[in-house]
C-alpha cells in the first residue's frame, strides 16, 4: 500500500526559493504561415508538452462561458501561446491535440478535455494529468502546480490572482498575461522531466490517457 504523502502547506511554499520559469523570449505567438508550420514540427516532433488553457472568466451563475480564449503549448525549448480569436491558429492547435503521438501534460485536464470539446468539436488525446501522477505517488489531495513544484523540486511557483481572473479574450495580451499562460505550460513540462529523472517512467506510461 503506497504511503499516504501530504503536499506542503502555502505557509510551506512561501519559504522556499522561487522557481525560475520562461522568458518572454522563450513565448511565441505564431502569425502567418511560415511561423505556424514551425511551430507545427516543433511541437509534432515533441514526444510531451506541457499543456493550459486560459478563460475570460464568468462572473454571474446564468452566463456561460464562451472558453477557452488561449491554449497554451510548451515544447523543450519554446513556450507557445495561441489565442483563438483568430481562427488562422485552429488546424495547427487541433492537430497537436488530436494526436496521439504528442503526450499533453498538464493539472486538471478534464475540464480542459470537456472545454475544448465544446469550442474545438474534437477530442485531446493521448493526456496525461499530473495530479493522477501524483495521486498514485502517495498524494491523496489534487496538487496542483504550485503544490507540484514545491514538492519536486522545493521551489515556490507564483501565481497571481489578479492575472488568472484577467480579460483573456483580449485582442492583444499583455506582457504579464503571456508571463502567466506560458509558465503554466512550462512549469507542467519541468515537473514531468523531474518525474522522469526521478525513475517514474513507467508510472508515467501507465497514466497517459489515449
Amino acid at each position: 500500500m503506497q504511503e499516504k504523502r501530504l503536499p506542503p502547506t502555502r505557509e510551506e511554499i512561501a519559504l522556499l526559493p522561487p522557481f525560475t520559469g520562461v522568458t518572454l523570449r522563450h513565448i511565441c505567438q505564431p502569425v502567418g504561415s511560415d511561423a505556424l508550420q514551425a511551430a507545427r514540427e516543433d511541437l509534432l516532433n515533441s514526444p510531451f508538452v506541457g499543456f493550459d488553457t486560459e478563460s475570460k472568466p464568468v462572473f454571474r451563475k446564468q452566463q456561460q462561458s464562451t472558453g477557452p480564449h488561449v491554449v497554451q503549448l510548451c515544447s523543450a525549448h519554446t513556450a507557445y501561446v495561441f489565442q483563438l480569436h483568430d481562427q488562422s491558429v485552429y488546424p495547427l492547435t487541433c492537430e497537436v491535440l488530436e494526436s496521439t503521438q504528442v503526450v499533453k501534460v498538464g493539472f486538471g485536464l478534464q475540464s480542459d478535455r470537456s472545454h475544448i470539446r465544446r469550442k474545438f468539436g474534437v477530442e485531446i488525446r493521448a493526456i496525461l494529468d499530473l495530479d493522477a501522477v501524483y495521486r498514485q505517488l502517495g498524494y491523496r489531495r489534487q496538487l496542483g502546480v504550485k503544490a507540484a513544484i514545491a514538492v519536486q523540486f522545493g521551489q515556490k511557483f507564483s501565481k497571481s490572482k489578479r492575472l488568472s481572473t484577467s480579460n483573456w479574450a483580449l485582442p492583444t495580451l499583455s506582457e504579464p498575461q503571456l508571463l502567466y499562460a506560458a509558465n503554466d505550460a512550462y512549469a507542467a513540462l519541468k515537473i514531468l522531466q523531474g518525474l522522469q529523472k526521478g525513475g517514474h517512467e513507467r508510472l508515467i506510461d501507465e497514466l497517459i490517457l489515449a
